[in-house]
């Protein structure tokens, strides 16, 4: 072979023992990184969007397990093929307890408030989440209650009993507060129910002492361009609110629905905690029928955070529509 043809093969050869020289020294002399530890942390539990020109900060207070046992008037083997269909692990059905703060411009409204530590550990996050949302529980200038069980209501109070927003005043029902709060009723309710009561008068007790708790009746504007809207049966004074601003609409729904993948679905399941099963379907589904036809959002108390969206017609019965995560729009 023809030594400038050689030439060009030698070159590359020692090019070639060049760079393997290089790399095993620079490997020799560089430790192998570590892997990176695994945080198992989940982000703050808080989800932002603005209705009009209010700011609607949906706040995470965390899941519990739900026995699909207590729903009722649908078959379990129904039951379960809904649950499959939405990819729902049972049992237990992992749900939701979700709370709602409005920041009007004017006033900073709370729509319930959560567990608590009552209903388990993984429970009880609203005011962090508030917190890490950027408010202070003493901000808080209105809270509205939806009804008062004991995963509503009970983080109205902290570990001592102490008002956790000190400045607030509480609006309730006077239809739920003339069953949840009376003695009367609580003694001749099953003894099974007898912890609920207690919830219910604890979560009150330093309210009503401070004169900051309120009841109202029907449907009326509690704050400006809130409206209280009747919905009971869950609860003998369950309400559903509606948010108004500029024409753009919200209403937050409360327990309408406990679980998405067979409430939707099947609307004339009822749940075990209902007051009154037979008018908290026929409520169900008169609100379901109003939020499909006027296509404004939703929200709900054990619908999968962040909780937002909306229902729409699927034949005879409904189905969930969840918002897509997207940026605040300034208004």
């Amino acid at each position: 072979m023809h030594r400038d043809t050689l030439r060009p093969i030698r070159r590359a050869r020692l090019i070639a023992s060049l760079v393997l020289a290089c790399t095993a020294g620079f490997g020799a002399a560089t430790p192998a990184l570590a892997e990176a530890p695994q945080q198992l942390t989940q982000v703050p539990g808080y989800y932002r969007t603005t209705l009009g020109k209010f700011e609607i900060t949906a706040l995470y207070d965390g899941p519990f397990g739900m026995d699909p046992k207590v729903l009722k008037y649908t078959s379990q083997r129904d039951i379960q093929r809904l649950f499959a269909k939405m990819f729902v692990n049972s049992p237990p059905v992992q749900t939701a307890v979700n709370a709602f703060l409005v920041n009007t411009g004017s006033k900073l409204i709370l729509v319930d408030t959560g567990a608590a530590k009552l209903f388990g550990p993984q429970l009880g996050n609203v005011v962090e989440n508030l917190r890490a949302a950027g408010y202070r529980p003493e901000q808080v200038d209105i809270v509205l209650l939806t009804h008062l069980h004991g995963d509503h209501v009970n983080g109205l109070v902290g570990p001592a009993g102490e008002r956790v927003f000190a400045n607030a005043q509480v609006f309730s029902s006077e239809a739920d507060n003339a069953f949840w709060l009376s003695a009367e009723v609580a003694a001749k309710a099953a003894p099974e129910m007898q912890g609920f009561f207690k919830m219910s008068r604890d979560a009150a007790a330093p309210y009503i002492a401070s004169g900051q708790w309120k009841t109202f009746t029907g449907e009326q504007e509690l704050a400006p361009g809130i409206h209280s809207v009747d919905t009971h049966g869950h609860t003998p004074g369950h309400t559903s609110y509606l948010l108004d601003d500029g024409g753009e609409k919200l209403l937050i729904l409360g327990d309408i629905v406990h679980n998405h993948a067979v409430q939707f679905a099947r609307p004339e399941t009822a749940i075990e905690f209902d007051v009154d099963p037979k008018q908290a379907v026929a409520a169900r589904k008169k609100t379901f029928q109003w939020a499909a036809k006027e296509r404004f959002m939703v929200a709900g108390m054990h619908l999968p955070f962040p909780g937002l969206g909306h229902v729409r017609k699927d034949g005879k019965a409904f189905a969930w529509v969840p918002a897509e995560f997207a940026p605040v729009e300034k208004k």
